[in-house]
């Protein structure tokens, strides 16, 4: 494990080679799951502001499920999640022409009628933070749906911790992040 400010970081987040390959994949992230994806009070608060502005991109079924369930709910595990819709899908996606499932709120952002982007654990997926009071985890979550991801991050030899650099950044900070690329670039090798 690696320290960094009030960060644990395993290994496993330096070691691992990843990058999302969703043709192969097919957004499987945003729909394998028992439970929403993690969010802040600050996340749903502006992800229910600016329903307005992804909600055309959702169908007719994840609309009338917002209507129900509403922008956030609290899981099993007692944390504030996405809703879910179908025993494992969020809400929030849509369908692309490809079969992919992507993200409304992220599109909303690239169509550039936001300014947020999705909740941070979802933009940093497969890495899962686990906040206690003196210290952060910061994990790499080995899952099968992103057998496709670790294929295309071992051939491109990406590291996951470069894959994700701009969420990561946006999680901790730019400081954090130069100092965690400078010690993850001089780890000893195995």
């Amino acid at each position: 494990m690696l320290q960094i400010g009030k960060t644990i970081i395993s290994l496993d987040v330096i070691q691992k080679e990843f990058c999302c390959d969703l043709d192969k994949c097919k957004g499987a992230c945003c729909v394998d799951g028992d439970s929403g994806a993690p969010m802040t009070p600050e996340e749903a608060r502006l992800i229910e502001e600016m329903y307005p502005e992804f909600e055309i991109y959702l169908s007719e079924m994840n609309k009338a499920e917002i209507k129900k369930q509403g922008f956030s709910v609290i899981d099993g595990d007692g944390d504030l999640v996405t809703p879910i819709v179908g025993n494992n899908e969020c809400v929030f996606t849509f369908t692309d022409e490809a079969g992919i499932t992507k993200c409304s709120i992220e599109k909303a952002y690239f169509d550039k009628h936001t300014a947020f982007r999705k909740p941070v654990s979802c933009h940093l997926f497969p890495i899962r933070i686990t906040e206690y009071k003196r210290f952060d985890a910061v994990n790499y979550q080995e899952l099968d749906i992103c057998k496709p991801g670790r294929i295309c991050g071992k051939c491109n030899g990406t590291p996951l911790w470069q894959y994700l650099k701009e969420p990561l950044i946006r999680k901790y900070g730019q400081e954090w992040y130069k100092e965690f690329a400078y010690a993850a670039e001089n780890l000893p090798k195995e």
